[in-house]
């Protein structure tokens, strides 16, 4: 699914935010990426995501070149990943369902389609009873199912999740990761960026740690 080949990411003075990175992630996978702050967690996910483009290397996500692609090519690569956000980035003055069926509406699903796609991942998620609350009348372990809600809702091949349960308390955490796991046993790629050792030792899927941008272990 996944394939690195001697990626790095730097700014200027030569500042790596990743070097020499080579990795794979096979299709169907859950991978914990770890590591301290500033290690190129958050990098690797918006190279994937093509929010940035790396300065050296190659990334290959489901057999594509990710630095050849074409901006048509781009949008169309972006329809089969789901994001989730640590601090959810839902949108205030809309509903728990209108922040979901707004995806299928940017990608152009028939408007038929968008109210009962985004239903079913809220129903899916447990929420559906949630429907027309606005996200400032939800907890924040409601706000983030709404936000992997979202991102399911193009039934993505693969789900990048960037410290998903960072406002969150351990036991909302480990429920965020249980339902994270059911949608891995689905078939789909996940990796999910995190510091928090002990949610990974709980769930205990592969994982690999980068320290100043390097992988230092693969456990």
């Amino acid at each position: 699914m996944i394939e690195t080949h001697h990626l790095s990411k730097f700014y200027s003075r030569g500042l790596y935010a990743l070097r020499d990175l080579s990795l794979t992630v096979r299709k169907g996978e859950f991978v914990f990426l770890t590591g301290p702050s500033g290690a190129g967690k958050s990098t690797f996910l918006r190279l994937l995501l093509i929010q940035e483009r790396q300065s050296e290397g190659e990334i290959f996500v489901n057999g594509s070149n990710l630095s050849k692609l074409s901006r048509r090519e781009i949008q169309e690569y972006r329809r089969g990943i789901g994001f989730v956000f640590q601090d959810f980035k839902l949108i205030p003055t809309r509903t728990v369902l209108e922040n979901i069926s707004f995806v299928p509406q940017v990608l152009g699903v028939p408007p038929s389609q968008q109210r009962r796609r985004a239903f079913q991942v809220l129903k899916w998620v447990g929420l559906q009873h949630r429907m027309n609350a606005y996200p400032l009348d939800l907890s924040g372990g409601e706000q983030q199912r709404v936000a992997i809600a979202r991102a399911l809702v193009s039934d993505p091949v693969l789900l990048l999740a960037d410290e998903p349960t960072g406002n969150l308390d351990p036991d909302l955490s480990l429920e965020i990761m249980n339902l994270l796991r059911e949608v891995n046993a689905g078939g789909t790629t996940v990796v999910v960026a995190t510091h928090d050792r002990e949610l990974i030792r709980l769930v205990g899927r592969r994982t690999v740690t980068l320290d100043g941008g390097r992988v230092v272990e693969l456990a």
